[in-house]
């Protein structure tokens, strides 16, 4: 299921102060090949917004949305149930919201970042979505599982200081 919005104003032509919205939604097995589909769609979604897909924002939305959708697949995967891709680009923000949703209300995400082992050869996907993100977080979906979301800067845009 694939789904993509535009909002911009009233359609009246007229500047409204109206935040400007882009939004790609789609849905995807909770597989492997359903997390690289997703990662694909971002890049796709951002050469539409007007980023291609060789821009430092492109690449690094793909990054953060290959951490949360690998994160559903392995740890948030539940048989029968796939998980969610949500973009939304707002212009007026300057930033690019990633939002992976899963069936798994149980597995939350860790409330500190973890430690890795340097030479581990895993638990850095939310270090690196933290360091990349301005903020990211997560949130319970009503009806079941869960919302990891990050908030990526677009070209102009401040990062947050370190």
């Amino acid at each position: 299921m694939l789904t993509g919005t535009t909002t911009a104003g009233d359609g009246s032509g007229r500047d409204t102060g109206v935040t400007r919205l882009q939004e790609q939604t789609a849905q995807f097995a909770s597989t492997p090949h359903g997390a690289r589909l997703a990662r694909r769609l971002a890049v796709r979604c951002m050469e539409e917004w007007g980023h291609s897909s060789a821009s430092d924002v492109s690449g690094t939305v793909a990054l953060v949305v290959g951490e949360l959708v690998a994160n559903a697949v392995r740890h948030g995967r539940v048989p029968g149930h796939d998980f969610r891709l949500r973009l939304v680009l707002d212009e007026a923000a300057g930033l690019v919201r990633i939002e992976v949703a899963d069936a798994a209300a149980g597995r939350r995400p860790p409330t500190a970042l973890p430690s890795s082992c340097p030479d581990g050869e895993s638990g850095r996907g939310l270090l690196l979505v933290d360091a990349l993100a301005e903020r990211w977080g997560w949130e319970p979906r009503e009806a079941v599982g869960k919302t990891v979301w990050a908030e990526v800067p677009v070209a102009g845009a401040h990062c947050r200081p370190r």
